[in-house]
């Protein structure tokens, strides 16, 4: 029998330090619970009386995740995301598309029994019903491996990177079931060689984020070196021109780096113009470097699920989880993603070159990291503040470019310090046993460092911009 409604609606796995009403609110979402009960059990043949149990499991950060469980033991997980999840339609028909392909192509990726990226249906949401993958996280025993499972992992990992980067695109976007995209797309993706699949408009969050999924720019499949590397910061130029205003930095611990002022949305547009002036000329002279390929968007242990060989304690991957805003890109582009997350390791990178030569050619090229952060940075969405981005170098303008990068990364690095010591997580998230004592240690840091600043307008400026004090965000979406 399912959960009482209203935990089944409501976000309970954890706390946000900042804002944590919003983002609860963010994620309550509404369905009728007998009615998707019903859609998925169709989906694989059943009937509604075979249900067992309807549980909410853990956290998701788009989706809320449920697992169903029959009567004679079969499992599946029903997949509904937020209310805040971008951009509904192309996600949910994105990551659809993306498992189906790759399932296809051998990639241990769950299988889809049916969806609907619409909520004009009887459970009056979206959603995606999907194979239950059993195993271990990655993460749930990672910290206990020995250094030869560690490098089976990371072996295991070079190799099905390498079948999935083998798979070579026409062009750049993200992918869809033909079908899908002419329902909504104004025009036609360009088809695969499978006809059934085709690469359609960015999928990526960053193109979607806040009133950026009201702006008409362009965000077809991406034909061109070029237009890849124009297409983010070109939305982040509209968004600007129609929605920009004086901000503070939405990072609270940045703004004293500015001197506690509103920073224009002028000054970033002219990095933006001065990195479209640029932008053709980072196009890699080496062709090899300009395959298009598709990779996993969020490769951390927890998205990746383990089974012990029957017999021997042997590691296996037997599923790669989270395709969501999985995006198509040209290989140096697309391997930055590996540089932020938990598997960067020596055996990744040897068996990255043994197995995966064109990638580790990508991760090798002393390009590389320059033209990716480049490229991240242009399309990022503006949050107030950030380092200029000039063509030419004036001293003066050198050295104040360099005073506040210092500034920045001074205050990146207390705010690491004191997540440390706070213990919160991306967003300030927390988990249910730790909040109130998260909450407590915030107040106490708090309290400490005002103490040690003299009284004045210093001390005002700082509690009035304490970083882990409640926000009003909405000029910032």
């Amino acid at each position: 029998m399912p959960d009482s409604s209203e935990n089944l609606f409501n976000y309970s796995s954890g706390h946000w330090i900042i804002n944590d009403n919003l983002r609860l609110a963010e994620r309550r979402h509404e369905f009728e619970v007998d009615k998707l009960c019903r859609l998925a059990v169709q989906s694989v043949g059943r009937r509604p009386q075979d249900i067992d149990t309807f549980v909410k499991l853990t956290k998701g950060g788009f989706n809320r995740i449920f697992l169903i469980t029959m009567h004679d033991g079969f499992q599946m997980v029903a997949r509904i995301p937020y209310p805040v999840t971008v951009p509904k339609f192309y996600a949910i028909t994105s990551e659809v598309a993306t498992m189906c392909f790759l399932r296809a192509s051998g990639l241990p990726v769950p299988e889809v029994y049916d969806y609907s990226p619409s909520s004009d249906n009887a459970a009056k949401t979206e959603y995606i019903f999907m194979e239950f993958m059993r195993g271990t996280k990655l993460s749930d025993v990672w910290m206990e491996l020995e250094e030869p499972d560690i490098a089976s992992v990371l072996r295991q990992i070079a190799q099905l990177e390498s079948r999935m980067m083998s798979i070579s695109f026409s062009a750049d976007g993200s992918l869809y079931y033909a079908d899908d995209l002419e329902k909504v797309a104004a025009r036609t993706g360009i088809l695969l060689n499978d006809e059934s699949f085709c690469i359609g408009p960015d999928a990526r969050l960053h193109m979607w984020y806040g009133r950026r999924s009201q702006l008409d720019v362009d965000r077809r499949p991406y034909e061109s070196p070029e237009a890849v590397l124009v297409a983010a910061a070109s939305k982040e130029q509209a968004y600007l021109e129609w929605f920009g205003r004086l901000l503070l930095p939405f990072q609270h611990e940045r703004r004293e780096a500015y001197g506690y002022g509103e920073q224009s949305p002028s000054d970033h547009t002219k990095n933006l113009e001065c990195y479209l002036l640029i932008a053709p000329l980072l196009i890699p002279k080496k062709s090899s470097l300009y395959n298009i390929r598709i990779r996993h968007p969020d490769l951390q242990p927890s998205n990746v699920i383990m089974s012990t060989s029957s017999g021997s304690n042997h590691l296996k991957i037997v599923g790669l989880l989270d395709w969501q805003h999985a995006p198509i890109l040209p290989e140096q582009i697309n391997a930055i993603g590996l540089y932020h997350h938990h598997l960067v390791h020596f055996h990744y990178v040897k068996n990255t070159e043994e197995y995966n030569k064109l990638h580790h050619d990508a991760l090798s090229d002393p390009m590389f990291t320059f033209i990716c952060c480049l490229f991240d940075q242009a399309g990022a969405p503006w949050e107030g503040g950030g380092v200029p981005c000039p063509v030419e170098f004036e001293p003066k303008d050198l050295c104040k470019t360099k005073k506040l990068s210092k500034k920045l990364q001074l205050a990146d690095e207390n705010f690491e310090a004191y997540r440390g010591m706070v213990g919160f997580e991306t967003e300030t998230w927390v988990s249910n046993e730790h909040y109130e004592m998260a909450m407590a240690l915030a107040e106490l840091l708090k309290l400490k460092v005002l103490t040690r600043v003299p009284e004045g307008e210093v001390r005002a400026k700082t509690e009035a911009n304490w970083f882990l004090d409640d926000m009003d965000e909405e000029n910032y979406m």
